[in-house]
């Protein structure tokens, strides 16, 4: 049996960091880990 790469798109939290691959073609509303709205927007840093 022979062996293959397989490559997959997924997304990222910007948050918690959890990777995951989409079961949907839309975009998700929340992070499934840490329940962020927020997880494609990079945290601002105070200053």
């Amino acid at each position: 049996m022979a062996t293959v790469k397989i490559t997959v798109e997924g997304f990222k939290c910007e948050r918690c960091s959890h990777e995951w691959i989409p079961r949907d073609k839309e975009k998700p509303r929340v992070c499934p880990k840490c329940k962020s709205p927020y997880w494609d927007k990079p945290r601002k840093i105070k200053k």
